[in-house]
């Protein structure tokens, strides 16, 4: 595209997103954060674009990256938990379209980037925590193995919903449900977040744009999106299969705790940026304190704990 189309001067014009995205697909590839993990806090808190921009681009670029990874995990064999992540699918064909239809347009910019900024930091907070036992994890508990089907729809409906809202979050939620509720090994759970990633982001980025040729007042594309995409994409298309491949060799724990690091700073660095203060900064820090108590009550869940008693079932 860029050859036939005469396109070098976009690329050379986005160039800092593309060096940017070389870390942020590495990070899709390797761990269970889709590249819009970097791309979004690039381009909405270093460079003050809006935060819808920062949803689509993340969409975009991920329906690349997200997907190069996922075809290099099925073709090398890598194993992925088929039971949880087809409900998962479902419910995000709904929760994806429902969420850019009716829920995306209505919220305004600057909760776009707290919805964003809360979901990660609560992210990074729960494996500073937990990392220990989640790196230990082997194999995963058959307790709620009949309850795959419900779990895999509820998990894909509200994260096919915060998907469409910031760009990124399905993956983290089904992760999330993997390891502390199913207590499952990484290497079942990362691959798993990386494919229902890959096929939000197509069905998100495919339902904004035709959202935005059926109502372009409503709904719209900024321009910015294509050329930041153009020049990652290449970069994304092979940086995210290597960051699986690599992370087969070495351990994840750098990688984990660096990324699990910078949720937490891109939170505080997000509520420094835009001034943020009295009752909504209460509600920002209300709220990654209410989803990191739901993680742990899914993790105690995994382990068999009841959650008033704290006995061992």
């Amino acid at each position: 595209m860029v050859f036939f189309l005469n396109l070098w001067p976009v690329v050379q014009a986005h160039w800092p997103i593309a060096l940017s995205m070389a870390f942020g697909s590495y990070i899709a590839g390797s761990t269970p954060m889709g590249g819009g993990t970097v791309g979004f806090p690039v381009l909405v808190l270093f460079f003050g674009l809006p935060g819808s921009l920062g949803r689509n681009f993340a969409l975009a670029v991920q329906s690349i990256g997200m997907v190069s990874a996922s075809i290099y995990i099925v073709s090398k064999g890598r194993p992925v938990e088929w039971r949880i992540l087809r409900p998962t699918m479902v419910g995000s064909l709904v929760g994806t379209p429902a969420g850019a239809i009716f829920i995306a347009p209505l919220i305004p910019d600057l909760w776009v980037k707290l919805v964003f900024a809360v979901v990660w930091c609560s992210f990074g907070i729960m494996h500073i925590f937990k990392l220990n036992e989640l790196i230990e994890a082997r194999g995963e508990n058959e307790r709620f193995t009949r309850w795959c089907l419900p779990i895999g729809f509820f998990t894909g409906l509200a994260g096919g919903i915060v998907s469409s809202i910031t760009g990124v979050g399905i993956d983290m939620m089904l992760y999330a449900t993997l390891v502390l509720l199913f207590q499952a090994d990484l290497k079942i759970s990362i691959p798993t977040s990386v494919i229902i990633m890959a096929f939000t982001s197509l069905l998100g980025i495919a339902t904004n744009w035709l959202l935005a040729q059926l109502q372009p007042n409503r709904y719209i594309i900024d321009p910015e999106v294509f050329g930041n995409w153009i020049a990652a994409a290449p970069v994304v298309a092979v940086g995210a299969p290597f960051g699986a491949y690599v992370v087969e060799l070495i351990s994840r724990r750098p990688t984990l705790i660096l990324v699990s690091l910078l949720c937490v700073v891109q939170f505080v660095w997000m509520l420094y940026s835009e001034r943020v203060s009295g009752w909504v900064l209460v509600c920002a820090v209300a709220a990654v304190i209410l989803v990191n108590g739901l993680f742990h009550v899914l993790y105690r869940w995994g382990r068999g704990e009841q959650i008033l008693s704290g006995k061992t079932t």
